[in-house]
């Protein structure tokens, strides 16, 4: 059984819809693509290398980006970067194609390298845990590697990210090796990307549904809790005003920041299975890859 946290109405953040992209602040938009959001930083009418694609969605779903690219940046304006929280299959699908069109670099942080440039699979998914039907299906679902090495780069080493000033990305693994999430402090605006979601990736019914709930990261796809927990714990600790996660709406306001601090400080209770291939054990990797994986259950 999936355990939430659930939140006040007025938490959703109070964005415009436009064609399926909620507009959140002047430079920042979401859309939502089957099962995951991608992020779009930069004005409207933003010209040519001026603006930023967070994510790059499911298989699939690259006319859509390229789509809402045309309609919101113009026709001839590319992103300056494809910067990534990390590289799931929900998160890349149609990576290599946009970059391909847009002749543009990818950056990702250095443990993350591993599972984009062809050389490890991400360990194996848990089907036994969340009890929903994403979760059974999950045994069937990518765990790559993909390979757009020659586009790669490492995020900087000082914490700035290319094409996004006055943002920070802050390491959040747990998810994966090598997640980040994104941080803009004038604002108090977080892109968490899989590190806490706002849905219970669990449930097909969730994720049809899409109400707002305060939660963990997809317990089928998380390898190592005790970083995760870490990692929830420091995005809370930062009092977020505006959270746009990977899975589930944008939620904003004391509300939202009071279900992620719930969310800390239970974290065992609310987001870790009661049992499950990686509850006791990780999965164990370095910047070449998965090193170690437990016995299934």
């Amino acid at each position: 059984m999936v355990q939430q946290v659930p939140v006040e109405p007025q938490a959703v953040a109070a964005g415009v819809e436009n064609s399926g992209v909620h507009e959140l602040l002047s430079d920042l938009a979401y859309q939502r693509l089957a099962i995951v959001n991608v992020m779009y930083l930069g004005l409207p009418g933003a010209g040519d290398r001026e603006w930023v694609l967070i994510d790059a969605g499911v298989m699939g779903t690259s006319s859509s980006i390229l789509g809402t690219a045309r309609e919101r940046f113009g026709a001839e304006s590319r992103p300056s970067a494809i910067i990534l929280t990390h590289g799931h299959f929900d998160h890349v699908g149609a990576l290599e194609d946009l970059a391909n069109r847009w002749d543009t670099p990818i950056y990702s942080h250095e443990m993350e390298m591993p599972y984009l440039d062809g050389r490890s699979s991400y360990p194996p998914p848990d089907p036994t845990v969340g009890g929903g039907l994403m979760s059974t299906l999950s045994r069937f679902y990518p765990r790559g590697p993909i390979d757009v090495g020659p586009r790669l780069r490492v995020l900087p080493a000082d914490g700035s990210i290319p094409g996004m000033p006055g943002w920070r990305w802050i390491a959040t693994p747990g998810h994966s090796p090598g997640h980040v999430s994104f941080w803009r402090e004038a604002d108090r605006t977080l892109i968490s990307g899989d590190a806490f979601i706002t849905t219970a990736q669990e449930s097909a019914y969730a994720v049809a549904t899409q109400r707002p709930e305060m939660h963990g990261p997809p317990m089928y796809y998380t390898p190592d809790w005790d970083s995760a927990r870490s990692s929830v714990e420091r995005l809370a600790g930062l009092e977020v005003d505006l959270a746009v996660t990977g899975h589930g709406p944008a939620m904003q306001g004391p509300a939202m920041r009071a279900a992620l601090r719930t969310l800390a400080r239970d974290f065992d209770r609310i987001a870790v299975p009661a049992q499950g291939r990686y509850v006791n054990e990780p999965a164990t990797a370095n910047e070449n890859g998965v090193t170690s994986i437990p016995p299934p259950v």
